[in-house]
């Protein structure tokens, strides 16, 4: 066990997967000799040369083709988007292409390809380079949709995202790369479509994912000091979505708040309630209360910004809600 940067346990998982198969490459904008615009493919160049780590121009959608195709032929590429913002130049290879092909071949032809970057808000970057697209991948049948929130799950779910022999969204939290956490030795590997409990509990259950768990755990240790025990439920993949986990959390505590970045509406949130109220209704001893960012572009300014956002605060007052507290 090391304690790894969440930027470093990414290129640990690139290095070992690209180590351990020869089919594995990289490409994107500056992945190689500026070594990636977050540092995550640092020193990949070096170890494996100009053919494995690929420059690409910018063009979203030409070099998100090129994945698609190199996919098609058997390679498994790993395709970086400096932000999950830009991957809107290549929604149509992402939907039209990688989602559907399995499906309109009969199953001759797969797409094993990883489509990864930063998602989400980061700080005062603007209203276009400021969303949270997981709920728009998640919509479509077949993608997976994996969104890691700490050092261990991003290269335990990189390198299993990495293997599939379908095509993963693997968005990752834009200011998380300086987050450190113990990362487990060897080949460390996460089953996709797994939750996880980051803090179990017995009075309510907060059901969170990507940045929104490190929220979620400070409004838990928030409510620990009032004598409630809240259990933290991280999806870690939105697609498949480990309805199994939400739902035997829910029936252990009987209360539910769910913590998400992206908007409120259609989002990942309202299908957890979805699930909730159709399975386990009469375990239920209130409504589950959604918590997410504001249903507008993200401001600019930095207060307005901080006001779109989830923060403890807010969670901490869903709590209270869902408790009769409020």
């Amino acid at each position: 066990m090391a304690i790894v940067t969440y930027r470093d346990a990414l290129n640990q998982a690139l290095r070992e997967e690209m180590q351990r198969d020869p089919d594995v490459f990289l490409m994107g904008e500056e992945v190689g000799v500026y070594q990636g615009a977050y540092k995550v493919s640092r020193g990949l160049l070096e170890e494996f040369g100009p053919m494995r780590v690929v420059d690409t121009p910018i063009t979203e959608l030409g070099f998100a083709g090129v994945g698609v195709g190199a996919a098609m032929v058997g390679l498994r590429p790993v395709v970086e988007f400096m932000t999950w913002n830009f991957a809107l130049l290549a929604i149509d290879q992402l939907v039209n292409s990688a989602a559907k092909i399995r499906y309109m071949s009969g199953g001759q032809v797969g797409v094993p390809a990883v489509f990864r970057g930063p998602g989400g808000a980061a700080l005062q970057l603007g209203a276009q380079h400021s969303q949270a697209f997981e709920s728009y991948y998640a919509h479509i049948p077949g993608l997976k949709v994996v969104m890691p929130a700490t050092p261990a799950d991003a290269k335990g779910l990189l390198k299993s995202a990495i293997r599939d022999d379908d095509p993963v969204v693997f968005i990752e939290g834009e200011m998380l790369y300086n987050l450190k956490g113990d990362v487990p030795d060897g080949d460390h590997v996460i089953p996709l479509g797994v939750a996880d409990v980051k803090r179990p509990g017995r009075d309510v259950t907060i059901v969170c994912h990507s940045k929104t768990v490190s929220v979620a755990l400070k409004a838990a240790e928030q409510l620990a000091e009032e004598e409630v025990d809240a259990e933290v439920l991280d999806l870690r993949t939105i697609r498949p979505m480990d309805t199994q986990a939400v739902l035997s959390a829910v029936g252990r505590t009987h209360r539910c708040v769910v913590a998400e970045e992206g908007w409120p509406f259609a989002g990942v949130g309202a299908q957890v309630v979805d699930v909730i109220q159709r399975e386990v209704f009469d375990e239920l001893d209130a409504p589950v209360l959604r918590v997410t960012g504001a249903d507008v572009p993200m401001p600019y300014n930095k207060h307005l910004e901080k006001a779109a956002k989830v923060d403890p605060a807010r969670v901490v007052a869903a709590v209270h809600a869902v408790l009769y507290r409020d």
